[in-house]
């Protein structure tokens, strides 16, 4: 049996729907506020059609969170050094921690929608398993980490980069873009033995 295509108007909802959430998102004062009523408002859609494509609020998330992570993932396996796989790993893997933080510091209200969903540990989403494999295996790759406890100097790293963090940082410390990037880059550096 060939495989169904979804229909035009499907593909036009749920790219609707997916644009409206990403500015809902972008523009809301807490992630909280934003509900499925909202984001089918915004989109000119049923709330049924919301539910039919992406079954509940996490499912909108988790899909509008990984449209938006596309570009670091493909960045990330075929792009450009330093982040292709073709950059050095002591160069690798603070570009990689930069492309992630700059990435939550970008979308932090729809990170931290995914971090607060509670489906489960933010450790275990794909999106975290890609990035802490991807980490743990150029930490070993870097001499003098051949020893060390990679997979947990890998989560270590990536906390410096949780959607919460970022929000303090920025909420409560004042911090924009580019002193939470230096700050960033000045801890990898002290923990690869750079600093």
């Amino acid at each position: 049996m060939p495989e169904r295509r979804p229909r035009k108007d499907a593909a036009r909802n749920r790219a609707a729907v997916l644009a409206a959430a990403d500015e809902l998102f972008a523009r809301c004062e807490s992630p909280e506020d934003i509900t499925m009523a909202d984001v089918a408002a915004a989109a000119g859609v049923g709330k049924a059609t919301l539910f039919r494509a992406f079954g509940d609020r996490t499912g909108l998330i988790h899909a509008l969170y990984e449209a938006r992570l596309a570009p670091l993932r493909a960045a990330t396996e075929q792009g450009e050094p330093p982040l292709s796989p073709a950059g050095p790993p002591l160069e690798r893997v603070p570009a990689l921690l930069d492309a992630v933080l700059c990435f939550k510091f970008d979308n932090r209200h729809l990170a931290l929608a995914l971090e607060g969903t509670g489906s489960g540990s933010p450790y275990q989403g794909a999106h975290y398993e890609s990035f802490h494999r991807t980490l743990t295996g150029l930490l070993g790759q870097i001499p003098g980490f051949g020893g060390a406890d990679t997979d947990f100097i890998a989560h270590a790293l990536l906390a410096a980069t949780r959607a919460d963090l970022v929000e303090h940082l920025v909420r409560h410390e004042g911090a924009d873009r580019e002193q939470a990037r230096a700050r960033l880059a000045d801890f990898v550096a002290r923990v690869l033995g750079q600093g």
